[in-house]
């Protein structure tokens, strides 16, 4: 079976400084990690390989340095690993980014199953993986708890639906979104780091696509643009309170009221 999972490098900080002109972050030089919710994808493929064979590979989408994420994947086992990064692609929103991430599928070449990790702690959309979906015009599902058997054709798994636990059956090539907990992710490899040191990683731009429109891809391609973004605030203020459990009881309530969360 061949496996293609979907892997972000994100901010390692909340310190993390906005353009003001684009409204996009400023991730150069920012210290980064993979998006947590694709260690659960990339182990989720990985035990899926250790029981039906095939290979797992993993494509990112960012500038030249997400290629450490990539190397982070090889260290836990994927087998090879392509990066998508151009100039022309930078400040893309949802709809931009799950488009050339769908171009960039294509480049890699034929999957059965595509895994993504639920949604990114940079974004927190949880759309990408479901509007590539579309794009390649294949089925998929989100918010995957548990996978609960692969067939031939097919996988079934259970998926998170507001008011239930679903149960579903969808026939390959498919895509699904994985929720956290789904299993364990194992830690990188120190063996695996020296063997794969020098393994290649594939880096693909705009050029090396089939649909070279610059007007799909970056800001151009993005629909949707962000009006204003700004750090979080960080409030240290803090307040020394003394008395019986009567009183501190009416002075937390009163204080409650004047922040307004009651």
């Amino acid at each position: 079976m061949n496996i293609l999972v979907c892997i972000k490098q994100v901010p390692g900080t909340s310190k993390v400084e906005v353009d003001p002109i684009t409204g996009v972050l400023k991730r150069d030089g920012v210290d980064s990690k993979m998006n947590p919710y694709d260690l659960y994808a990339l182990e989720t493929a990985l035990r899926i390989k250790e029981q039906q064979g095939g290979a797992v590979k993993v494509i990112t989408m960012g500038p030249p340095q997400s290629q450490e994420v990539i190397r982070e994947a090889y260290m836990m086992g994927a087998d090879e690993g392509a990066l998508l990064s151009d100039r022309k692609f930078a400040g893309a929103d949802v709809l931009a980014t799950a488009y050339t991430l769908s171009q960039g599928i294509k480049k890699v070449g034929q999957c059965d199953l595509i895994i993504c990790g639920k949604q990114t702690t940079d974004g927190d959309t949880a759309q990408v993986g479901p509007e590539m979906a579309e794009y390649l015009n294949i089925p998929h599902v989100a918010n995957v708890l548990e996978i609960v058997e692969i067939k031939k054709e097919s996988i079934i798994v259970k998926m998170d639906m507001p008011n239930a636990i679903e149960k579903v059956e969808i026939k390959f090539p498919c895509l699904i979104t994985v929720e956290k907990g789904i299993f364990e992710p194992r830690l990188p490899s120190y063996k695996k780091k020296i063997e794969t040191k020098d393994k290649t990683i594939s880096i693909y731009g705009l050029k090396d696509f089939k649909d070279q429109d610059e007007n799909k891809y970056g800001l151009n391609g993005s629909p949707t643009q962000v009006e204003r973004i700004f750090p979080p605030e960080h409030n240290s203020e803090h307040e020394n309170w003394s008395g019986d459990s009567e009183e501190l009881a009416k002075r937390l309530a009163q204080k409650l009221k004047d922040l307004k969360f009651i």
